[in-house]
């Protein structure tokens, strides 16, 4: 099979999840200014699933009610059609926040052998014990999460009031490393379903 033809060249489909859906949440400051660097690169098309914006309950069905099956109706395609995802999270007492753990838990092949990135933020951490977290949760979900992370450490010190960061030198080489990262293992995989879907 030729792995150089127009459909293995195209862009990467990017679903960028912004993992928090408490009110005045500092989320959105980072996900605006990280949806700028992807903007900036022609290998992704970018998609956002902002969690605020879903009500996915914790509790799981079989046989999800009418209003859950709703949800899933708009989020789950952006999923699905996927080839690699970036996971805004904070921190939540050493953790990650729960409308987070469950968009995770209402989808399975959604996720399968697809890259996951991360760009966290939050205190002295940066939001670092959230992502160690969530790589064991991707881990069962048969997704493979990317080494280079997006860090911040205080993060409310760190950004102007118009969103852009104080410093951009160090999160913007950060993010490139991200995203070239996510690239890489996003086309590799998607090359690699071509010739043997994934069954895992």
């Amino acid at each position: 099979m030729d792995l150089t033809n127009s459909a293995n060249s195209a862009p990467l489909k990017l679903a960028v999840i912004v993992g928090s859906d408490r009110e005045g949440r500092f989320g959105p400051v980072v996900a605006d200014w990280f949806l700028s660097r992807t903007a900036e690169r022609d290998d992704f098309t970018v998609d956002v699933v902002d969690l605020a914006e879903t009500a996915l309950p914790t509790s799981l069905s079989h046989h999800p009610a009418p209003g859950v099956r709703a949800e899933l109706a708009k989020v789950s395609p952006v999923l699905a059609a996927a080839d690699a995802f970036v996971v805004v999270t904070p921190e939540y007492n050493h953790s990650f926040p729960a409308a987070l753990k469950s968009l995770i838990d209402w989808h399975f092949t959604e996720w399968q052998a697809k890259p996951v990135g991360f760009v966290s933020y939050g205190g002295m951490s940066g939001g670092l014990r959230a992502v160690e977290q969530l790589r064991q949760v991707y881990a069962e979900m048969h997704a493979v999460t990317v080494r280079d992370t997006v860090s911040f450490h205080h993060a409310h010190g760190l950004f102007e009031p118009d969103g852009s960061p104080k410093d951009p030198s160090g999160p913007d080489a950060a993010a490139k490393v991200l995203l070239d990262q996510v690239a890489w293992w996003a086309r590799a995989l998607r090359d690699a379903k071509a010739v043997r879907p994934y069954t895992g």
